[in-house]
């Protein structure tokens, strides 16, 4: 099967561009603009992420992000964190999500990672299960008081992925 993007590490010109696709994606789900407000500082895209964790972003031939993932590694060598995965609403379903997984597990396995986690929005969390993510528990919200979200887990060991 032929696709219309490419799969590419994120640079630091990106990061407006990578923003702009995560609120969009976020927006996507039917939340309102109060609630888009108060995500608008969580979903900023920094350029310490950029250079820091492993940032990958698919993108049309013409240039347009059209998703993003990002995995940072924790002290202990062993933990990986899912800190921003977002498609573009008009690209969801077109398996842009899935194939940014690839590298994300690629990098996780070769740095001899355990286990992955992530804080799934509650719209997102069956697609993070499709891609073997295990819901361990709750999560506080980093933007929205009193509000937790599922808390999710990947064994690299596990014959899931």
């Amino acid at each position: 099967m032929a696709y219309d993007f490419a799969i590419r590490r994120a640079e630091p010109g990106d990061r407006d561009a990578l923003t702009d696709l995560c609120m969009r994606s976020k927006g996507s789900n039917g939340y309102d603009e109060a609630f888009m407000a108060q995500c608008a500082e969580e979903l900023r895209v920094r350029d310490s992420w950029i250079a820091d964790d492993h940032f990958w972003l698919a993108e049309t031939v013409g240039g347009k992000p059209v998703g993003c993932i990002r995995l940072s590694i924790a002290g202990d060598g062993e933990t990986g964190e899912v800190g921003t995965c977002f498609v573009d609403p008009d690209w969801k379903g077109k398996q842009v999500g899935r194939l940014l997984f690839g590298p994300l597990f690629d990098e996780a396995r070769g740095r001899g990672l355990k286990r992955i986690g992530l804080d799934s929005d509650p719209f997102a969390e069956a697609f993070y299960v499709r891609m073997g993510f295990t819901t361990i528990g709750r999560s506080p919200s980093g933007s929205i008081a009193d509000r937790t979200l599922p808390r999710m887990e990947l064994l690299l060991d596990s014959d899931q992925v």
